[in-house]
C-alpha cells in the first residue's frame, strides 16, 4: 500500500477465543516489556443471560505502540496481530474499506491518530 490512507483495525469480537496471538506477535515485534502493549485483550464478562446461558466477550483493543504494522502494510503483507489472530477476526487496513466490512453488531473499528509510535519495531 503506497498511498497514505488513514488505517484502522476491525475486529470482530462475536469470535474472539481470547487466545492471546495478537499479544504476543505483538510483543515480539516491540520486544515490549511485561507491562507494555502494543494490542491488550480486555475481558467483557462473564455473565449469566438465562439458565443455561453465559455471555463471555475477549474484545483485543490496539494501545500507545501500535503502529497498525504500517511498514509490513507497505511491504504487501498483513499486520501481526491479523496474521496471527487464530480466529481471523482481527482485519487491518484502509479504514474506508474497513468501514464497508462493519455488517455485525459486535464489530468494532479503531481509527489512527496522529502520534508517533513510542517504540521502534525490532522486525
Amino acid at each position: 500500500m503506497a498511498d497514505n490512507k488513514a488505517m484502522g483495525m476491525l475486529i470482530d469480537y462475536d469470535y474472539c477465543t481470547g487466545c492471546h496471538s495478537c499479544e504476543v506477535s505483538c510483543k515480539e515485534r516491540f520486544d515490549l516489556a511485561e507491562d507494555e502493549w502494543g494490542i491488550k485483550l480486555a475481558d467483557n464478562g462473564p455473565w449469566r443471560y438465562s439458565e443455561t446461558d453465559w455471555e463471555w466477550n475477549h474484545v483485543p483493543i490496539p494501545a500507545e505502540h501500535c503502529d497498525f504494522c504500517k511498514d509490513r502494510i507497505a511491504a504487501g503483507k498483513k499486520a501481526l496481530c491479523e496474521l496471527h489472530c487464530q480466529a481471523l477476526v482481527i482485519t487491518v487496513g484502509p479504514l474506508d474499506e474497513l468501514m464497508q466490512k462493519m455488517t455485525k453488531k459486535k464489530m468494532v473499528l479503531f481509527n489512527e491518530t496522529n502520534d508517533e509510535p513510542r517504540k521502534q519495531a525490532v522486525y
